[in-house]
């Protein structure tokens, strides 16, 4: 008997092993999300940004570094976003030399000539979209979206992108495109997320 029961006890123990190792296992959270314009066309490139939700306690930072370089005379990558307060680097890996420059409200300023291998800083204090520029290739255009929520991302060619720790429920979703049409090129939408579909928003765009 009390062979039996040790064994039962060792069973439940085993049972709940593999329990909570399915639950570490399961995938995180993620809220996905599509972008499509006016003709259903994928919209590549925007910013979503999904408003705090309450109670929430994530802090505002990004797995990717905030760093834009200039590559091949062009801002890589084209579009980044960082946390308001964020230092942002600016390495040039070009052989030519680069002036970076933003007469944005959201940080205006302007990096002096330097060259290949060299790295400038900026940091950008408040929240918005900085329009930057190259004083000698005028073709050069970047984007640096700044904002106060951890849940934001960009869309791939698809127009497709995953906001991370956020499941189903209903959410404030902010997009931004360079394109698109409105006040500071923002579209502000409330949806209801419902588990295994993707959110897909249209937004108007030129």
């Amino acid at each position: 008997m009390g062979s039996a029961s040790r064994h039962s006890r060792h069973l439940k123990a085993v049972l709940a092993l593999c329990s909570l190792a399915a639950v570490s296992a399961s995938p995180p959270a993620e809220l996905a999300v599509r972008v499509i314009d006016q003709n259903g066309a994928p919209v590549y490139q925007a910013v979503v940004e999904v408003a705090r939700p309450q109670g929430s306690t994530l802090p505002a930072a990004f797995p990717w570094r905030s760093a834009m370089a200039q590559r091949d005379l062009a801002f890589v990558p084209g579009t980044l976003i960082v946390p308001v307060g964020a230092n942002v680097a600016f390495p040039n890996l070009d052989t030519v030399r680069h002036s970076v420059y933003s007469f944005s409200r959201t940080g205006r300023f302007q990096i002096d000539l330097y060259g290949r291998e060299q790295n400038r800083i900026q940091r950008f204090a408040v929240a918005g979209t900085a329009v930057l520029g190259c004083n000698i290739h005028d073709q050069m255009r970047g984007y640096i979206r700044v904002t106060n929520t951890p849940f934001a991302n960009v869309t791939d060619a698809g127009g497709r992108t995953a906001i991370r720790s956020l499941g189903p429920g209903s959410y404030s979703i902010t997009v931004w495109h360079p394109r698109l049409r409105g006040t500071d090129n923002v579209l502000v939408q409330t949806v209801t997320a419902k588990a295994g579909q993707a959110v897909v928003i249209s937004v108007p765009v030129r």
